[in-house]
């Protein structure tokens, strides 16, 4: 792909599941050191594959690419954000992009229709604000995460707890924001924060703070329907909820 790159005339891209891009990981490396617009399709990106079992769940992929200097990583939510992060990846003709996808089906999110393209473009945004003038929290998540995120929000509001959730696709577009907008989705004066990812832990802590949390996986998967494996790593509006009150709470 990259020798096509070069070439020129074409628009290149190529795809498999996320776990085996530690396969690809030279020729990765080599499009972003050589500043080449190849685009990395990967899909089946979390434990949500179910019965392939832990060889084919990533786990530590997401952050050992987001190390990664010169190629930027896009994980979608929906297929707003999907549609795009393609966009987005068609238009960088300065570097490779890595399109991270889930293998199941995810719901099309309320605005997005209107926010995505904007919101993935700078890397982070506010995919549902609190009805609140002040929120108390915020919610952050990537990917399929996202929708859970959106639905543990609305669990909270009705205990009278109110928190945005932010839609985070694209970490390296959103370091690259200005510190306006940066502070505009992260405010410096919200510390109750959780972060939400079906993956290695390794690089919230920048989001998060200090007196943040999250929810992720450092560990490697297991094989059982995706559902299964998803409840029993908890991902489930039941834990997210339970996760920021305890936030909250100290």
């Amino acid at each position: 792909m990259n020798g096509m790159a070069l070439h020129g005339g074409v628009k290149v891209f190529g795809g498999t599941f996320f776990v085996f891009s530690d396969y690809l990981r030279p020729a990765i490396r080599l499009s972003a050191l050589m500043e080449v617009p190849v685009t990395y399709v990967f899909t089946h990106d979390s434990i949500a594959v179910g019965e392939d079992g832990p060889t084919h769940e990533p786990v530590e992929q997401l952050a050992s690419l987001r190390a990664m200097p010169g190629l930027s990583i896009i994980r979608p939510a929906d297929g707003n954000e999907t549609a795009a992060a393609w966009r987005l990846a068609l238009e960088n003709n300065s570097q490779p992009t890595a399109l991270v996808l889930t293998r199941q089906g995810l719901p099309i999110l309320e605005n997005t229709n209107k926010l995505a393209y904007e919101g993935v473009k700078k890397g982070a945004y506010i995919v549902s604000e609190t009805s609140s003038d002040v929120p108390q929290g915020i919610l952050l998540a990537s990917g399929s995460e996202v929708a859970l995120a959106v639905e543990a929000q609305k669990e909270l509001e009705k205990e009278g707890i109110f928190v945005n959730v932010v839609s985070m696709p694209s970490w390296d577009k959103f370091q690259v924001q200005s510190q306006e907008y940066r502070e505009k989705i992260l405010p410096k004066s919200i510390k109750a924060r959780l972060g939400i990812e079906m993956a290695s832990s390794f690089g919230w802590r920048e989001y998060i703070g200090e007196e943040g949390d999250v929810l992720s996986i450092d560990k490697f998967g297991a094989s059982a329907p995706g559902n299964t494996i998803i409840e029993k790593y908890g991902f489930t509006t039941k834990n997210v909820v339970d996760r920021m009150k305890k936030i909250l709470e100290n």
